[in-house]
């Protein structure tokens, strides 16, 4: 929950991939708070005096889940809401405000982003959604300790790289500042 709200504030890319984990771990507790609480909170709270508001956390993110019917796969309306809001800004930043160096990034990223949809289950999804799930694949490879050959390495990097400059503006963007969004 602090993590949350940190990466919320701070790095928009990162409070995604964070959330993707929060819901696979939900599932992979069965949505059981009580075994969450005694298992995952605890276990890891900075102090008990958070105990009631990490409950009350997991507990709505467990009924946002069962009731927009995410239970075996999927994420939620406000990851996915946040995802549009970067996708617009993607395709401003290549069509309306034409930024050469985010161009270049996403020209790099793109033969990896479209070898990875032909090599997974991730049709249909957006570029930026495709990067994502790669992303947290990565994580999932190093969490298991299973080696990433350098080819991956190297697309797993033109996707972070994208990424981490569209999250740079996506902040600046929501504080108001940089080139593009004050005129």
């Amino acid at each position: 929950m602090l993590i949350a709200q940190q990466k919320l504030n701070e790095n928009i890319a990162e409070y995604i991939l964070y959330m993707y984990q929060i819901e696979d771990l939900i599932r992979a507790y069965q949505f059981d708070i009580d075994r969450i609480v005694k298992e995952v909170v605890e276990p890891n709270l900075p102090d008990r005096a958070y105990l009631e508001r990490y409950r009350a956390w997991y507990a709505g993110l467990i009924q946002d889940m069962k009731s927009e019917r995410i239970t075996v796969s999927g994420h939620r309306l406000e990851l996915q809401d946040v995802l549009v809001e970067l996708s617009y800004l993607h395709n401003s930043l290549l069509t309306v405000v034409n930024d050469e160096k985010y161009r270049t990034l996403y020209s790099t990223a793109l033969p990896y982003i479209e070898d990875f949809i032909e090599h997974s289950n991730l049709k249909g999804m957006n570029h930026l959604e495709v990067c994502f799930h790669g992303l947290y694949m990565k994580l999932l490879l190093k969490l298991q300790k299973k080696e990433i050959s350098q080819e991956t390495e190297e697309a797993f990097d033109a996707m972070r790289i994208l990424l981490a400059y569209l999250t740079r503006s996506y902040h600046q963007m929501k504080g108001g500042e940089g080139q593009y969004w004050n005129n």
